[in-house]
């Protein structure tokens, strides 16, 4: 089987790394390349000429968009890799062809159109097509997302934060009438290539930023089931995401209790990794794979547990999870191109 996959925004960060695992993916096929739509950054004529690291592997040009030019290629999967008021827009017109999406912005990731002006600073205009987008949180959604013609890949904090907190709520392990409280430190690619003053080299320093109001909380709070306090920062680091999360646990819940729930949950699962005790995520644990490892411990005399994720939040926690859903809802193997993740662009490196 030879699958045919268009990226949208391939001159991105994101973009980029999904051309990185497509061209190692043993069955798919990059059958064409666009920049995203209204962009003042225009790309390249050539992959090759925005990221290097494709001489002589990616040499095709970067076209602008058209949903005509799209549907000629004849694809079988359309990734968009696009801010999301962008997103909005192309979704509606490669549905309207018959084209599967698998969408990596936040324009369809929350259920209710009425929640976008907040959270996103638009104005939703398609929720027919909002209410049958599914959520590709694999781990958690892999039934739904089989065929799904729309895919909306989830944020990468949240793709931290759901891992470890949907299958607690999912058992009770959460005490009721409290928040758990996540802390997660991401890389600067997360911010995107577009120049900012924060991400400079000489700039970047581990700091919190929009506390109490980041559009990934009420993702997170609707995926995991349970209210929450998210506060996001940016590391100076260029890619991996750790989360710390703190659970007030129900009554009857212990450290073995607790075990039993992750075990029950992932131990089957190929891109969740349960650490041994003692042993904590790490960025360099991760780093340019597809896999989220858990690490946790309990206070048991507080009920107070600690649960620590990492992902590599262009991968996992973007581009990976993307063709993972793809493979799935196509039919393939779900780990295909997926076993090694390389880097698509040249930042700094993690050990």
């Amino acid at each position: 089987m030879s699958v045919r996959a268009v990226v949208i925004g391939a001159g991105g960060y994101t973009g980029a790394e999904l051309c990185a695992i497509l061209l190692r993916h043993p069955e798919a096929h990059i059958a064409g390349l666009f920049g995203s739509p209204g962009r003042s950054d225009r790309a390249p004529a050539r992959m090759s000429d925005l990221f290097p690291a494709f001489r002589d592997r990616l040499d095709e040009p970067i076209a602008g968009y058209s949903a005509s030019a799209v549907v000629a290629l004849e694809p079988d999967a359309v990734f968009l890799a696009t801010p999301h008021e962008a997103s909005l827009g192309l979704v509606a017109e490669l549905r309207a062809r018959d084209v599967r999406v698998f969408d990596l912005s936040g324009a369809f990731r929350l259920p209710n159109a009425s929640a976008y002006p907040k959270h996103y600073g638009f104005e939703h205009t398609q929720p027919g097509l909002l209410k049958g987008a599914v959520y590709g949180l694999p781990e958690l959604n892999r039934d739904q997302i089989v065929g799904a013609p729309l895919v909306a890949v989830p944020g990468c904090y949240p793709t931290s934060a759901i891992l470890p907190l949907a299958p607690l709520v999912a058992a009770g392990a959460v005490k009721p009438g409290t928040a758990p409280i996540i802390d997660s430190i991401s890389g600067v690619s997360g911010a995107g290539r577009s120049a900012s003053v924060n991400t400079r080299f000489c700039e970047v320093s581990v700091q919190p930023y929009n506390v109490m109001h980041h559009r990934h909380q009420p993702e997170i709070e609707h995926h995991a089931g349970v209210r929450v306090v998210f506060t996001p920062h940016i590391g100076p680091y260029d890619r991996g995401i750790v989360s710390t999360i703190h659970v007030e646990l129900a009554e009857g819940f212990d450290a073995e209790r607790v075990g039993d729930v992750f075990e029950r949950a992932y131990a089957d699962e190929r891109f969740v990794r349960l650490l041994p005790d003692g042993c904590w995520p790490s960025v360099a644990g991760v780093c340019r794979t597809n896999c989220c490892d858990l690490g946790w411990a309990v206070d048991g005399e507080h009920g107070h547990l600690i649960v620590c994720s990492a992902i590599d939040n262009l991968v996992k926690g973007a581009a990976g999870q993307a063709v993972q859903c793809m493979n799935i809802a196509i039919g393939l193997d779900e780990a295909s191109g997926l076993a090694d993740a390389p880097a698509a662009w040249a930042g700094a490196t993690t050990p």
